[in-house]
């Protein structure tokens, strides 16, 4: 039976197209692997101490990848998640139709192209479509790329971005409802692929004829996912924006909260980090906008002010009822506006104090 996408080509792709990392010793490696481990554990007692929150279930303990295995790790998860949207599509036409039409193998090297230039960017993940629970990732290559084309002292670095992923664990495993919801809400987009009026295939074709404008718009705001949604997906994309921005928001808030108490350097480390964030060729900033890194960026800084805004209302275990529900979650028109979600969701917060931690039933 034909493939929509040819999953094994584009993990071919990924680890070909894919930079090759920093130059270090086999002990060195050994090091910095059992350096993350560590530190990945430290992490974990100061995230649970600022944020009330400790984890419900034994997850598995955290991963340390390349970017070969990270990139793998993500086509797995891509298999499980556009097989059934595949699926959906097909109806009761046989797969090869929409195989011919957009081609497997064509679609794998796209599909590996983009993961290799992740591959090289990402420095942690919490990668929820594995196993029961999920599973915390920390790529060494990059952590070791970036802390040295920085300046920053290994250990502090190393912690600070543990931090920031362990803090994503926190927000999956200590809420009982967070990884569901999430999974329901990618089904949803799923579902709703086909309630337009064109089907998917075309608005793929359509897409790539404005790619090239949408790289030579410097002010669009576009990406690959925007060009290809139904208005239904829209909706969708609304909740899961929204979700999103919360937890990017609340890992950096977290990672900036503990920073000054147990890493020296975490001021230069920010500014530095920032720095070499915001910079890049214009190619470069047109590749991050059309794949959505440039919206990933966005959410840090939207959704840190955010809870910043929020806790500093409600105090943490006020802001904490946050993850009470699907329904306490924060809607998109008020991330802008934490007085909104205040008044929403705890209309008495400025008279009665920060309430207790959520109980998660």
């Amino acid at each position: 039976m034909t493939q929509f996408v040819d999953w094994d080509l584009a993990a071919t792709t990924a680890g070909a197209l894919g930079k090759s990392g920093p130059r270090v010793t086999y002990d060195e490696a050994a090091e910095v692997v059992a350096d993350l481990r560590r530190l990945t554990e430290e992490a974990a007692g100061h995230v649970a101490a600022y944020t009330g929150l400790t984890s419900r279930v034994d997850h598995p303990p955290v991963r340390i990848v390349d970017r070969r295995d990270w990139a793998q790790v993500n086509i797995d998860g891509l298999r499980s998640v556009v097989t059934p949207l595949i699926t959906k599509l097909s109806g009761d036409k046989a797969p090869s139709a929409i195989a011919d039409a957009i081609g497997s193998r064509v679609t794998a090297v796209q599909a590996g192209g983009v993961l290799a230039y992740l591959s090289g960017r990402v420095l942690g993940q919490y990668e929820v479509f594995s196993g029961e629970h999920g599973q915390l990732l920390l790529v060494a290559p990059n952590i070791v790329e970036i802390e040295r084309k920085l300046g920053a002292d290994p250990r502090d670095f190393r912690l600070w971005v543990a931090l920031h992923e362990v803090t994503h664990r926190t927000q999956f495993t200590s809420v009982p409802w967070m990884r569901d919801y999430f999974l329901g809400q990618v089904q949803a987009f799923v579902d709703a692929s086909q309630s337009g009026e064109d089907p998917l295939v075309d608005r793929l074709r359509r897409a790539v004829g404005t790619l090239s404008d949408a790289v030579r718009d410097s002010d669009s705001r576009s990406s690959v996912l925007d060009l290809v949604q139904t208005p239904a997906q829209k909706e969708v994309l609304d909740r899961l924006t929204a979700l999103m921005t919360l937890l990017e928001g609340h890992a950096e808030f977290v990672m900036d909260g503990v920073g000054p108490e147990v890493i020296p350097s975490v001021e230069t480390i920010r500014a530095r980090f920032n720095r070499r964030r915001e910079a890049g060729n214009p190619l470069e900033k047109a590749v991050r906008r059309l794949l959505g890194v440039d919206v990933k960026m966005r959410q840090y800084a939207e959704g840190r002010k955010f809870v910043h805004g929020v806790v500093e209302r409600v105090g943490m275990a006020g802001f904490n009822e946050i993850f009470r529900s699907p329904e306490t979650l924060p809607l998109v028109s008020e991330l802008g506006d934490p007085d909104a979600w205040a008044d929403r969701v705890r209309p008495a917060s400025r008279e009665s104090g920060p309430a207790s931690p959520p109980d998660g039933d």
